[in-house]
C-alpha cells in the first residue's frame, strides 16, 4: 500500500476516536452547558485535538512530538473549528450538522496539515 494511504488510513482511525471525544464534549457544553456553536466546537476540539496530536505523532506520522507543532496544530485547526461552529451559528443550523461538517473538512485539512507542516520530515 502507498506510504501516504497507509497513513491516511492511521489518521482516519485516530480520527474516529477523536471525533467521539469531540462530539461528546460538544453536545455537553452546547446542550447541558447553553454554551453557542462556535465556542463548543472550539473547545471540544481543543480537547479531542490534545489525544490525536499525540496519537498521529506516535501512530500515524511517527515523528516526535513538539511543542511548536502542537501549538501549530491547535492554533490553524482551533481557528478552522471556531469559524465552523461561527458560520454553524450565524446559519442558525443544527450542531449535528455543525460537528458533521467539522469533522469532514478536518479530515481532509487535518491530514494535509499535518502531514505536510506540522509533521513533515526534516531534511539534513
Amino acid at each position: 500500500m502507498n506510504a501516504i494511504w497507509k497513513a491516511f488510513l492511521t489518521y482516519a482511525l485516530v480520527g474516529l476516536a477523536n471525533t467521539l471525544i469531540h462530539w461528546q464534549v460538544f453536545f455537553v457544553l452546547r446542550v447541558a452547558v447553553g454554551l453557542n456553536q462556535a465556542t463548543s466546537n472550539f473547545v471540544a476540539f481543543c480537547v479531542a485535538a490534545s489525544f490525536s496530536f499525540y496519537a498521529n505523532a506516535l501512530y500515524t506520522f511517527e515523528t516526535r512530538r513538539s511543542v511548536t507543532g502542537y501549538v501549530l496544530f491547535l492554533s490553524v485547526m482551533g481557528a478552522l473549528s471556531f469559524i465552523v461552529g461561527y458560520l454553524g451559528d450565524r446559519w442558525q443550523v443544527h450542531g449535528l450538522l455543525t460537528v458533521v461538517t467539522f469533522s469532514v473538512v478536518s479530515l481532509v485539512i487535518g491530514f494535509l496539515f499535518c502531514r505536510f507542516v506540522v509533521f513533515r520530515e526534516r531534511r539534513t
